[in-house]
């Protein structure tokens, strides 16, 4: 191999290694004031989190899917702890910071521990320690989600208009981001779900919930990031990778699909709240007839 070939290839590996930056507890105070530096430019968070899966079901009738939808994330948002989430900072072109981009927090999780908060799916620990995640580093220096809610409510990044959301099929990552935050169950219903969402992420966009609106995106978020030929950074289902993707699908669909005009589809997540109004059906229609909003 030539060696400007392997300088090349070397350099990429470096910038992959540099870009997602983990934070344990050692250094998590540290990260969040560079975080408070990179907002004040950066007011596009693409977000991602990894979680044990999903243990329990809802009992009772339910006047609709949707419903029945909400019900189910609740039970197990409210029984489960995160395991990880991934915060990628871009500005309003979908360009990253130079050097770190994002910002993957691991949170304390036992595995050996056996304890209500720390049930889990075998099948997603399975996923999850596959991809590369260190259960005992979890264990041993992982993040504190009290200290985490403290730490992030003084960032800049929640509570604020300016700050815009990216996310892919999100119904579970704001939940368990709520219930950091306001370190409380969920709401029972899903309109004062909606209602506390709104106040802590007043802006949000779901990736999924965009491909609706799109004729021909279709999958998860590694198939439609196929499909639009975007490049993954680090491994795949860990949460600094997947919010990095999430951010780069985001900009390209509102690129081809949207021309730019998306505003009004946020605060839609993938699978939750009421059905598509006229409007949103009518905005459908231009899009798969290509023309823009």
């Amino acid at each position: 191999m030539p060696a400007a070939s392997l300088e090349s290839i070397l350099s990429n590996v470096i910038k992959e290694d540099c870009a997602i930056k983990n934070v344990w507890n050692h250094n998590l105070h540290e990260e969040f004031h560079v975080i408070r530096q990179i907002v004040q430019k950066y007011h596009w968070v693409a977000m991602d989190t990894e979680f044990p899966g999903v243990v329990a079901r809802p009992i009772g009738e339910f006047r609709s899917t949707a419903a029945y939808q909400y019900q189910l994330l609740r039970c197990n948002v409210d029984l489960l702890r995160i395991i990880q989430l991934g915060l990628t900072f871009m500005d309003e072109n979908g360009k990253t910071p130079p050097g770190c981009t994002t910002w993957q927090f691991n949170f304390k999780f036992n595995l050996q521990l056996v304890s209500r908060e720390d049930m889990y799916a075998q099948d997603s620990i399975d996923l999850l320690q596959n991809s590369g995640l260190q259960f005992r580093d979890h264990e041993e220096h992982g993040i504190e989600p009290l200290e985490f809610a403290e730490l992030l409510m003084s960032s800049g990044i929640v509570l604020m208009d300016n700050i815009n959301w990216l996310s892919f099929h999100s119904g579970y990552d704001f939940g368990y981001l709520l219930k950091i935050l306001t370190d409380q169950n969920l709401p029972q219903e899903e309109n004062d779900f909606f209602d506390s969402l709104r106040l802590y992420f007043p802006t949000v966009y779901d990736v999924k919930y965009l491909m609706k609106l799109c004729k021909n995106l279709k999958g998860g978020l590694q198939e439609v990031a196929d499909q639009l030929e975007l490049r993954r950074v680090g491994p795949q289902h860990q949460a600094g990778s997947d919010s990095h993707l999430t951010g780069m699908a985001f900009f390209k669909i509102k690129e081809i699909f949207f021309d730019g005009n998306i505003e009004s589809t946020s605060g839609h997540l993938y699978g939750l709240g009421a059905p598509f109004t006229s409007n949103v059906n009518n905005f459908q229609d231009n899009i798969e007839n290509g023309n823009s909003p």
